[in-house]
C-alpha cells in the first residue's frame, strides 16, 4: 500500500484507542514518491466507497480502502481547497454528500480562546456543548467539551450507532478542550461524551453544557435548537430594564412544578410546561402574585432531590417537556405580567457517574481533597471556586438562563455553605484559607463576580441569597465590599416569627421580643421574608398544623401570621399550598390539597392571601420603602402583657401612611387607644378577622376619626377595636 499510515495506527483507529485521531485522519501533508503531497483520510465503517470532491474545480477522486473495517485514504499531488467535500455511498447504496469532520476548522476564535483561558467567557454556552452548525452547506453539530486530563474523547450518539471510533474529538492546544464537527448530526438525536481517563478507563459522560436530556432515569443528552423560538415578550423585557427592585412590590409564589398540579394519564401526573404556563399564570393573576419562583428546573436524575442535585445545568428538566416548551412557559407568564425566578444551585452537585464528578478521571469541577470537595450533609460534591474554568462554567450558566430563557431572577441556594470552609464540619475536617481563617475566599470572589456579571449584563434582573448567618453586606454592592445580591432571605425573621406563633397565646407575653427583634436589623440588608418549602418538610408539618389552639384559633393564627408578614418591611415569598392552609406536609409526590377549597375556612385563607398581595401592590406604604427605616415606625411594641403590636408603614412623600394594629391573643380589645401622626379619618382597609376570610368580623369598619387626644407621643389618636388573633389595617384618608 502506498500509505504512510502504519498498521498499528490503522489498528488503533479500528480499536478506538487512539488518543489523537486528528493526527491520523483528515488532511495531512505527506512525502509521496519523493514529492510533497496531501493525504486525506477518513474512518467510515458504514461506507462502501468514498469520493473526495475538490471545491476549486469540481474534480472527484476516489478514496482507497486501506482496511476492510472502513479506513479510507486519497493522496493528491496538488493540495485541494480546504473546504473540500466528500461523497459517500453507504452500505445500503445511499449517496450522502458530507464534509470531513477533521477538515472543519474550530468554532473557537482566538478571542474565544483568550477569554476561556482567562476564565471570563460569559458566552461559553454558545461555543461548548453541542452547537448546530453549517459547514460548506452541510448541516451538522459542533461538539466541544473541557476535559484537560483526558487521554481521549469520543462523541457517541444516534448519529454513529453509539460507536465513537469514527468520531474521536481533537484536542485544542493549551485549553484542555476537545472539539469535533459531526456532519449529519441533527436536533433530536441523543449523544454523550465517551472519555478515556489517564488511568485508561472509558466513561460515558453527559455533556456539561447540554441543552436537553432524556427523561430520567435515562441519561443521554439530546441535540437541541434553542435559538429558533419566536419570543413574544418584548414589552416585558423592555420594561424589565427599568425595573426598580428596591421600590417595586414583589409578592413571590414559590412552586415545585412537578407537584403544583397533576394531570391524569401522564407519567407521575407531571404536566407539561405549556399546560403549566396557562394554569399558573391564571392562578397568579387571581392571587395577585407578581412573580413565581421555581424550585430548580435544571435536569436532575433523582426526583426526590426536588432539583437541588443537578446534573444538567444548562437543560430544563425533560419531566415537563423540551427547551422550547419551557421558553413558552416563561414567555406566557411574561405576557400575562408575571415574572419568573428560578432556584440556582452553584454550591454543590451530585455524585452520579454520568455527571460532573471526576469528569475526565480527575477532580475537575470539584476539589480533590474531600475536606474541601465533599459536602457532609448532602453527600454531594463542592465546586472548586478557585479554578477559573469552574467559575466560568457557573457564571456562564447563570447568564444562560437570563439570556436564552428570559429568566427574571436567580435565588441562590445554600449560600451559607459556600461562605464558610467549616460549614457542618468538625475540627480537623476542613482546610483553613491562606490566612488561617474559615472564610471561603474563592467562593466569596465567585459570588461577587457572579452578581456583577448578572447586573451588568441584564439590568432589572434580581438575585437573592439564601444565607442563614450574620455575614455582613450580602445585599450590598460589590463596590462597597458586599457580595452584590439584590436581596437576602431573612431566615432570622422566619425562625423567630414561627417560634413565636407556635406558642399558646397565653404564653406569648413572655416572647414579645421574638417579634420585635427583627426590626433591630431589618434595614441592614435588602431582606425578603420567606415562608418557603423548607418550613413545611422533614417533619415540621404544614404551617397551619404548626399553629396552636383549636380549629378556629389555628385558622385565625395563620391569617394573623400572613398579615404580619405582608405588612412587615421586606419583599414576600410564600410556598405553594400555604395559601390554602393545607394540612399535609409537602412532599414531591403530593402537591397542594386543592380539594380543601371545598371548605369556606380554606377558601377564606386563600382570599386573604390574594387580598394581602393586592394591598401591597396598591399601597406604596407597604412596598416603596421596604429597605429603609423611613418606611417604618413603631407606635407601640412594648405592650407584651396584651401581646399587641402597632406600627406605621410609610411610602414616598405624598402617599398615605398605613397603621397596622395586631392582637396576638384571642381576647377582643375594645376602645384600644392608638396614637396617630396626623388628624383625620383613618379608613379600615383590611381586617384579617373579616368573615370573608373565615373570621368573627370584629373590627372598625368603615374606620375611625381621630379624637384630638394625644397618645403614644403623637399629637392625636384613635380608639380601635382589636380583633381576636387578628390585625386591622387603617389608612389615612386625605
Amino acid at each position: 500500500m502506498n500509505t504512510q499510515l502504519s498498521l498499528s495506527s490503522i489498528q488503533s483507529l479500528i480499536d478506538g484507542n487512539v488518543s489523537d485521531p486528528g493526527s491520523l485522519l483528515g488532511r495531512h501533508s505527506v512525502d509521496y514518491r519523493g514529492t510533497q503531497a496531501t493525504a486525506i483520510r477518513m474512518y467510515e465503517p458504514e461506507a462502501q466507497s468514498i469520493w473526495v470532491v475538490d471545491s476549486s474545480n469540481g474534480l472527484r477522486r476516489p478514496m482507497r480502502r486501506l482496511h476492510p473495517e472502513g479506513v479510507f485514504e486519497a493522496i493528491f499531488d496538488e493540495t485541494p481547497e480546504s473546504n473540500y467535500k466528500v461523497e459517500m455511498i453507504d452500505k445500503q447504496g445511499k449517496t450522502i454528500e458530507t464534509t470531513d469532520p477533521y477538515a472543519t476548522p474550530s468554532l473557537l476564535t482566538d478571542f474565544d480562546r483568550y477569554l476561556i483561558g482567562e476564565g471570563r467567557h460569559h458566552g461559553l454556552y454558545e461555543r461548548l456543548g453541542a452547537q448546530l452548525r453549517t459547514v460548506n452547506g452541510v448541516e451538522g453539530v459542533n461538539f466541544a467539551v473541557w476535559a484537560p486530563n483526558a487521554r481521549a474523547i469520543q462523541v457517541v450518539g444516534d448519529f454513529n450507532s453509539w460507536d465513537g471510533r469514527q468520531h474521536g474529538a481533537r484536542r485544542l492546544p493549551n485549553l484542555g478542550i476537545w472539539e469535533l464537527f459531526i456532519p449529519g448530526a441533527k436536533p433530536g438525536q441523543r449523544y454523550k461524551f465517551r472519555v478515556l481517563s489517564e488511568a485508561g478507563q472509558w466513561m460515558d459522560k453527559c455533556d456539561p453544557l447540554a441543552f436537553a436530556s432524556e427523561l430520567p432515569p435515562l441519561t443521554a443528552n439530546i441535540i437541541s435548537d434553542i435559538n429558533s423560538y419566536a419570543w413574544s415578550d418584548n414589552e416585558w423585557m423592555q420594561e424589565r430594564t427599568e425595573f426598580d427592585p428596591m421600590h417595586a412590590p414583589m409578592n413571590v409564589y414559590e412552586v415545585h412544578l412537578g407537584s403544583w398540579q397533576k394531570g391524569p394519564g401522564r407519567k407521575h401526573g407531571w404536566l407539561d410546561y405549556r399546560d403549566l404556563a396557562r394554569r399558573l399564570s391564571d392562578y397568579c393573576h387571581r392571587m395577585n402574585f407578581t412573580h413565581v419562583e421555581l424550585m430548580p428546573i435544571s435536569e436532575h436524575p433523582f426526583t426526590g432531590s426536588w432539583g437541588y442535585q443537578s446534573v444538567g445545568y444548562f437543560a430544563p428538566t425533560s419531566r415537563h417537556g423540551n427547551p422550547e416548551d419551557f421558553m413558552f412557559f416563561v414567555d406566557h407568564l411574561h405576557q400575562n405580567g408575571i415574572g419568573v425566578l428560578i432556584d440556582w444551585v452553584p454550591a454543590h452537585f451530585p455524585k452520579d457517574d454520568h455527571g460532573l464528578r471526576r469528569f475526565d478521571g480527575s477532580a475537575l469541577y470539584e476539589h480533590a481533597d474531600p475536606r474541601q470537595g465533599e459536602h457532609p450533609d448532602w453527600g454531594t460534591m463542592i465546586f472548586n471556586f478557585g479554578r477559573n474554568e469552574v467559575k466560568n462554567f457557573l457564571i456562564a450558566n447563570a447568564l444562560f438562563w437570563l439570556d436564552k430563557y428570559h429568566i427574571d431572577g436567580l435565588r441562590v441556594d445554600a449560600v451559607a455553605s459556600m461562605l464558610y470552609l467549616d460549614y457542618s464540619r468538625e475540627d480537623g475536617e476542613w482546610v483553613p484559607n491562606r490566612y488561617g481563617g474559615r472564610e471561603n475566599l474563592e467562593s466569596i470572589d465567585f459570588l461577587r463576580e457572579f452578581n456583577d456579571a448578572v447586573h451588568e449584563n441584564h439590568p432589572g434582573v434580581v438575585t437573592a441569597a439564601e444565607e442563614s448567618t450574620a455575614w455582613p453586606g450580602v445585599s450590598k454592592p460589590t463596590s462597597e465590599g458586599g457580595l452584590g445580591f439584590t436581596y437576602k432571605w431573612n431566615m432570622g425573621w422566619m425562625n423567630d416569627t414561627l417560634r413565636y406563633m407556635r406558642n399558646e397565646p397565653i404564653h406569648r407575653q413572655y416572647h414579645q421580643n421574638e417579634l420585635t427583634f427583627s426590626l433591630i436589623y431589618a434595614f441592614t440588608e435588602n431582606f425578603m421574608l420567606p415562608l418557603s418549602h423548607d418550613e413545611v418538610v422533614h417533619g415540621k408539618g404544614s404551617l397551619i398544623s404548626q399553629m396552636p389552639g383549636d380549629m378556629w384559633q389555628k385558622f385565625a393564627n395563620l391569617r394573623l401570621l400572613y398579615t404580619y408578614m405582608w405588612t412587615h418591611p421586606g419583599k414576600k415569598l410564600l410556598f405553594m399550598g400555604g395559601e390554602l392552609a393545607q394540612w399535609n406536609e409537602w412532599n414531591e409526590d403530593d402537591g397542594p390539597q386543592w380539594q380543601l377549597l371545598d371548605f369556606a375556612t380554606h377558601r377564606g385563607v386563600q382570599q386573604l392571601v390574594s387580598d394581602l398581595n393586592k394591598l401591597v401592590i396598591d399601597n406604596p406604604a407597604l412596598h416603596h420603602l421596604d429597605f429603609g427605616h423611613e418606611g417604618f415606625e413603631w407606635v407601640d411594641c412594648q405592650n407584651a402583657q396584651d401581646s399587641t403590636l402597632v406600627y406605621l408603614r410609610k411610602g414616598m412623600p405624598g402617599s398615605p401612611p398605613m397603621l397596622i394594629c395586631s392582637n396576638f391573643t384571642p381576647v377582643v380589645r375594645e376602645n384600644y387607644p392608638i396614637g396617630v401622626p396626623e388628624s383625620g379619618f383613618w379608613k379600615e382597609v383590611f381586617n384579617s378577622d373579616s368573615e370573608a376570610y373565615g373570621g368573627s368580623n370584629v373590627g372598625n369598619y368603615p374606620g375611625k376619626h381621630s379624637r384630638g387626644i394625644g397618645h403614644h407621643g403623637r399629637p392625636d389618636s384613635i380608639a380601635v377595636t382589636l380583633p381576636p388573633l387578628g390585625t386591622t389595617i387603617l389608612r389615612l384618608e386625605q
